[in-house]
């Protein structure tokens, strides 16, 4: 199917690429990305802490408390 176009009228307005974003969008992008960081570090602690518990007692523990319990 052919088609033919005539006549066209067009109206091209020059943007700056810097104002695409409004405010609040930017604002909601930060605060998205920044509960993001959070929620990763909050796992990576998650993580930390559950690979310090290996024998079921608390790690604060130094080795003469350990011992003295232990008995």
């Amino acid at each position: 199917m052919e088609v033919e176009i005539g006549d066209l009228n067009s109206t091209v307005r020059a943007v700056d690429g810097d104002a695409l974003l409004s405010p609040p969008t930017l604002e909601r992008i930060v605060r998205i990305v920044l509960q993001a960081v959070d929620d990763r570090d909050a796992h990576r602690w998650r993580v930390r802490d559950e690979e310090r518990i290996s024998t079921g007692i608390n790690h604060d523990f130094d080795e003469t408390e350990w011992r003295s319990w232990s008995r």
